[in-house]
């Protein structure tokens, strides 16, 4: 099905040309400092197996960061890095988000790619739904990343059989899976490691307007993170890990906006002065500026067609359901439990001595604007160059960007020189 946008005055910017604003690099004699990258392993999520324009496909994962900071670190001594790549014939992956055009009103048109995917099959499950599952990988692994793990999930053993990311990557076929996502990461001997987890625990709450999902208790992710970074350093590996972005500042949650939706509607119906919202705590109230509202709102298709005669959003009797946003109390959850997740993660890597990549700075930092080498990145959705198309995940420019913190850190903490990635070589969101 194609996602419905609901966004205004979209300006076309293409990403601009870069051959004369190349970087300047300072000659700096690459060392690895006291670290060690002969195997370097990178744990985490999404954001770490190179997710973007909602899926994980054949591109993605060769711009993921974790592929760039590898690459750089042979500069230092690091070894051969694997990936579970998708297979050129299945390089659409799950199937991911594509801008095909822009509507006359300058709203982009945006469509789902279909072919060539690596889906193998998927089961209907009465607890968890439909689960899908993808073509087996069987070759070396140093990229761990598995899209929507919680750091909750993983010492689950049978995670292995409700995740097809990360069912793909183990032996065996569903449902006989019974490894735990962290002894499996930690089964082979490695010197150096990176860690992205934590995202989900509150990001799958805050994308459901709060409605599908609770953030994982304070407490047991606390337990969980200590539990994970001793395993990790057990052997004596060491490593760098990064805090969670502000969620809260993605172009999720700031491009369908109350003033976006009512223009829209007034378009048709001008007399219309607001929208009417379930609220959390199951109360209907007229929508405010306060209120987020996400992306795609996919209810915004149908904001005005009756129900059972009352126009969808335009009556207390029939309100935009909970799940299409955000209410003040839902966002004070959100930004509590994030700043409670990053002082976990802070404290637990200062303990262990580990480099931290503060990527709820960087990212706010970036989202805000700036300019980098010759193009202007924000959060700006489509066009600003950082955030792919589910507004959520990064593009091939934003993982580049992230693997530069992520190296800066490293140096840092371990009084090393790895070089640093040339963001010019990368994208942002791909027009057609």
């Amino acid at each position: 099905m194609k996602p419905k946008f609901i966004v205004k005055n979209i300006l076309v910017v293409a990403v601009v040309a870069m051959a004369s604003c190349k970087p300047e690099f300072k000659d700096v004699t690459p060392s690895k400092g006291t670290a060690d990258f002969t195997r370097y392993i990178a744990v985490g999520n999404s954001l770490t197996s190179g997710y973007a324009d909602g899926g994980l496909y054949l591109e993605g994962q060769q711009n993921s960061y974790p592929e760039m900071i590898a690459g750089q670190m042979k500069a230092v001594g690091g070894g051969e890095f694997y990936t579970p790549f998708f297979n050129a014939n299945q390089a659409n992956g799950s199937g991911y988000l594509k801008l095909t055009g822009f509507s006359s009103t300058g709203n982009p048109v945006i469509e789902t790619e279909k072919n060539n995917l690596a889906v193998r099959g998927q089961v209907a499950d009465p607890t968890y739904g439909t689960l899908t599952y993808y073509t087996k990988y069987t070759g070396e692994i140093n990229n761990y990343g598995v899209p929507g793990i919680k750091l909750l999930q993983i010492t689950t053993g049978a995670y292995g059989n409700l995740n097809g990311f990360f069912e793909r990557l183990l032996p065996n076929a569903a449902p006989a899976n019974t490894t735990a996502y962290l002894d499996f990461v930690t089964a082979k001997p490695f010197t150096f490691f990176s860690m992205w987890l934590g995202n989900n625990d509150i990001l799958m709450y805050a994308t459901t307007g709060g409605a599908g999902d609770v953030p994982t208790p304070k407490a047991t992710f606390t337990a969980l993170y200590n539990a994970a970074i001793n395993k990790l350093t057990a052997t004596g590996a060491k490593g760098v890990v990064a805090t969670i972005p502000d969620v809260l500042s993605t172009p999720h949650f700031n491009t369908v906006t109350l003033a976006v939706l009512l223009a829209t509607v007034r378009a048709s119906a001008p007399t219309v002065t607001a929208l009417y919202i379930k609220t959390g705590t199951g109360s209907t109230r007229a929508a405010t500026s306060q209120d987020r509202f996400v992306l795609p709102l996919s209810s915004a298709g149908v904001i005005g067609v009756p129900t059972a005669g009352v126009p969808y959003g335009l009556s207390p009797l029939n309100p935009i359901e909970s799940k299409w946003v955000l209410d003040p109390e839902e966002i004070a959850v959100v930004n509590d439990y994030v700043s409670a997740y990053n002082a976990t993660i802070k404290s637990v890597a200062a303990a262990k001595g580990l480099a931290v990549m503060d990527a709820y700075e960087l990212l706010k930092e970036y989202g805000a604007g700036k300019v980098v080498n010759g193009v202007n990145v924000s959060s700006a959705f489509v066009t600003g160059n950082l955030f792919s198309l589910d507004g959520i995940h990064l593009t091939p420019m934003g993982y580049a960007i992230v693997a530069n913190a992520f190296i800066k850190s490293i140096n840092t903490q371990y009084s090393a020189s790895i070089p640093i990635v040339d963001i010019t070589k990368y994208r942002g969101v791909k027009f057609p």
